[in-house]
């Protein structure tokens, strides 16, 4: 089995926000980045918190679509297949929280988008699928871990970084599928 070379968390971070197919605006990039919430102000905070959150819900939308792309490609075995599924339910389990949670902090959670722009072309294997999804998991697992700090809302800090370590666990088990250490070091970058 070939091993796939996993681009640096940098990288990655450039694959999760743009090159996977999910298009954010400068100002979502710029949360991620730290530098609104950074400057937010106490009244700021929630609308700022929703802001990521809303980011965050647009990459699950994204995962989930990836995951019903996979799921739908028939090359996927069946262990395999079953094991996407449950990763796409838990896409949906955190686009349910995000989603609710955007609402009650007063916004309008972002929709799932009509299309993506998958590399459809690129997955002709099992091991094609997986690749995509892995890329994707650990460009949300560096998303997420960027976000985290953001959060003026403390208790949303936590909430992400739980859906954080769902992200790392999809990623390392893609990874075990793929033949490749699951944990390629002791920290996620």
């Amino acid at each position: 089995m070939s091993f796939l070379l996993m681009p640096d968390p940098i990288t990655a971070r450039r694959l999760f926000l743009g090159q996977s197919g999910l298009v954010l605006s400068g100002a979502a990039v710029a949360l991620l980045a730290g530098k609104h919430a950074l400057a937010a102000n106490a009244g700021e905070a929630t609308a700022a918190d929703a802001q990521i959150l809303n980011t965050a819900l647009g990459a699950e939308l994204e995962a989930i679509a990836a995951y019903q792309l996979g799921a739908e490609s028939k090359l996927l075995q069946k262990p395999t297949l079953d094991l996407a599924l449950t990763f796409q339910g838990h896409h949906k389990e955190h686009a349910d929280l995000l989603a609710k949670t955007v609402e009650k902090l007063g916004g309008k959670p972002v929709a799932a988008k009509a299309k993506y722009n998958f590399p459809v072309a690129q997955l002709k294997t099992q091991a094609d699928v997986l690749k995509f999804a892995a890329r994707l998991e650990q460009g949300a697992v560096s998303a997420y871990l960027g976000a985290v700090p953001l959060f003026g809302n403390r208790d949303l800090a936590k909430a992400a970084a739980s859906i954080l370590g769902d992200e790392a666990m999809h990623w390392a088990i893609l990874r075990q599928a793929l033949g490749e250490v699951p944990v390629p070091s002791a920290y996620v970058s």
